[in-house]
């Protein structure tokens, strides 16, 4: 599953791990995606998407319907 939440498009980030004698490694900040089953009365059928955990407060706040059409209008497959 890739890092990447189908709502918000939140990806990866990238930084220092900082040991305790100041020797820089890269390390890689994934987001928290989850894989969630949404029932979408618009489409009449469940969907399944790989969303944040903010992405998900995004959802219960907007509404199911709408993050789907923008997701469907960006022209991502849901």
């Amino acid at each position: 599953m890739s890092a990447r939440c189908q709502v918000l498009g939140t990806t990866p980030g990238f930084g220092h791990a900082i040991s305790h004698s100041h020797v820089r490694t890269k390390r890689r900040f994934d987001p928290n995606v989850q894989r969630k089953r949404y029932w979408v009365p618009s489409l009449g059928r469940h969907v399944r998407l790989t969303v944040s955990a903010r992405g998900i407060r995004t959802i219960d706040r907007r509404g199911i319907d709408v993050v789907v059409a923008e997701i469907l209008r960006r022209g991502e497959k849901v």
